[in-house]
C-alpha cells in the first residue's frame, strides 16, 4: 500500500513559480511510474506530466500545455516527487495530484493504483 500526500500548491501570480510536492509512505517508489494530473472546476481531469520507472527508463512526458514550463523529478532519498511549475498561466488554476502506477509505466489515469488528495494551485493578480 502506498500511501501519497501533496503540498505546495497556492496563490501565484501569473508569470510565477511554484514547486509540488508529493510524499510517499511506503518503500520502493522508485519502481512506480508516477503521474502529476489536474483538474479545473468544469474541466476533465489532464495529465500534466508522467515519469515511468527506474526499471522502466524514467522516461518522462508531459502535456503540450505544460511542455517547457513544468518538470517532474524525483528524490528517492526522500520518497518524494516534484513538480516545478515556471511561468503560470491563467489557465493553469486547478487542483493538483500526484499519483503512483504499480506496473511502472505511464498509461493514464485509469491505471493509476494510489492517489492523493490533491493541492490547489491559484493563479491570479
Amino acid at each position: 500500500q502506498l500511501q501519497l500526500v501533496e503540498s505546495g500548491g497556492g496563490l501565484v501570480q501569473p508569470g510565477g513559480s511554484l514547486t509540488l510536492s508529493c510524499a510517499a509512505s511506503g518503500d520502493g517508489l522508485d519502481y512506480y511510474a508516477i503521474g502529476w494530473f489536474r483538474q479545473a472546476p468544469g474541466k476533465e481531469r489532464e495529465r500534466v506530466s508522467c515519469q515511468s520507472s527506474v526499471v522502466s527508463g524514467y522516461i518522462t512526458n508531459y502535456a503540450d500545455s505544460v511542455q517547457g514550463r513544468f518538470t517532474i523529478s524525483r528524490d528517492n532519498a526522500k520518497n518524494t516527487v516534484y513538480l516545478q511549475m515556471n511561468s503560470l498561466e491563467p489557465e493553469d488554476p486547478a487542483d493538483y495530484f500526484c499519483a503512483a502506477e504499480m506496473s511502472g509505466y505511464c498509461r493514464g489515469a485509469a491505471n493509476m493504483d494510489y492517489w492523493g488528495q490533491g493541492t490547489l494551485v491559484t493563479v491570479s493578480t
